[in-house]
């Protein structure tokens, strides 16, 4: 189980240890060929942003987390869910909630419709659901985590892979680490196919340092087990420094891959051992940019998919080489018609634009933990 494939090694920052190349990342009957995957993003992974990661090179998405109870109700949300369209494989599908019966019957809702591989998640840190005891609130319960993962194994565990995504704790007590590795310890006990960790604590939200040498431990905790790490990747040498630094089998890209699919394409490159690709050209990005928006006025309507895929037009704009004017324009799109003139100004291939030069300091969106390490580089 994991990633390898004997005999192929990349030596990395001199006299540190190797990494390991290999093509396949097992989770459970899944194989993928990258170990970089996209990860559940609460108002972005949607069909769209899945196709598009796809196109760059991730060999698995995850569906945004949704709410056991919407997968049991009536109604548009879950006919959105459960539509799994044929070309949207391995799809992962993300589930958050509080009762273990509710959970595993929204997981055999899931596997029917067609999701590859159920994820449950016990790691948002978002307020309002922390106060329903869901998603982060769990770590600090153990006896309910541990319930709500048996329910869901024997639910769909003989059918498709059940995967988990935990934080390190809810904070930095011991007694929130005990928690940790007694959840870790029985859900692989009782058959998850794999476990993304993110090393951050739950209060941490998404400030202050990534401990990513918490990774580390998990992985020498659990040596037979496919662990995944999160947190701070937003560009393919820090997923190629994770790997190497924790040994994790594979990693969930996540606030690093909105705006910039190309991670997954350069995440390849750099692990087959060649050089990191050049940064897409405006050409590239304009032809990615016009497919995402297909996409998302396809499955939302001009009205709704505008509205939607102005966020992504502001990531977007990040790789553009007039990145803050770029990034204005797409602050003022109110409309189909003002998007396809955004697209039209800033992204005419014929034009002729200064060179791009990637970024060292991470964008507003990378937490404090990785901003740090962005400057020590």
């Amino acid at each position: 189980m994991g990633w390898t494939e004997p005999g192929r090694v990349l030596r990395l920052n001199g006299p540190r240890r190797l990494l390991r190349l290999g093509h396949v990342l097992r989770i459970g009957n899944l194989e993928l060929d990258s170990p970089a995957i996209q990860a559940a993003l609460s108002g972005y992974s949607d069909l769209p942003m899945r196709r598009i990661a796809r196109r760059c090179g991730a060999p698995y998405a995850l569906n945004e987390v949704v709410l056991d109870r919407i997968v049991l109700s009536r109604g548009r949300k879950r006919r959105r869910i459960l539509d799994v369209a044929p070309h949207d494989h391995p799809l992962g599908g993300q589930l958050l909630g509080s009762e273990p019966d509710e959970l595993a019957h929204a997981a055999d809702a899931m596997v029917r419709a067609g999701y590859d591989v159920i994820d449950i998640n016990f790691g948002c840190p978002v307020r309002k659901v922390l106060n329903r005891r869901r998603g982060g609130w769990l770590l600090g319960d153990p006896p309910t985590a541990l319930a709500i993962v048996r329910a869901v194994y024997d639910a769909v565990g003989g059918r498709r892979p059940v995967t988990l995504k935990m934080r390190r704790g809810m904070d930095d007590s011991p007694e929130s680490e005990r928690n940790f590795f007694v959840i870790l310890d029985g859900a692989l006990e009782i058959g998850v196919a794999a476990v993304t960790v993110h090393p951050r604590t739950v209060r941490q939200r998404y400030v202050g340092p990534s401990r990513w040498e918490f990774l580390a431990r998990v992985r020498r905790h659990a040596p037979g087990a496919v662990v995944l790490g999160s947190g701070d990747l937003f560009c393919a040498e820090d997923v190629v420094r994770m790997m190497q630094e924790t040994g994790v089998n594979g990693v969930a890209i996540a606030r690093g891959c909105i705006g910039n699919p190309w991670i997954f394409r350069d995440c390849r490159a750099l692990l087959r051992g060649e050089p990191l690709p050049p940064p897409p050209s405006v050409a590239e990005q304009a032809d990615v940019i016009a497919e995402h928006y297909r996409h998302a006025v396809e499955l939302h309507g001009e009205v709704r998919g505008s509205r939607i895929m102005r966020k992504f037009g502001i990531r977007y704009a990040e790789y553009h080489p007039c990145r803050d004017e770029v990034k204005a324009a797409f602050i003022r799109v109110r409309n189909a018609a003002q998007w396809r003139a955004v697209l039209d100004r800033w992204y005419d291939p014929g034009a002729s634009w200064p060179p791009f030069r990637r970024k060292l300091d991470p964008s507003d969106l990378v937490a404090a933990g990785a901003r740090l390490r962005a400057l020590e580089r």
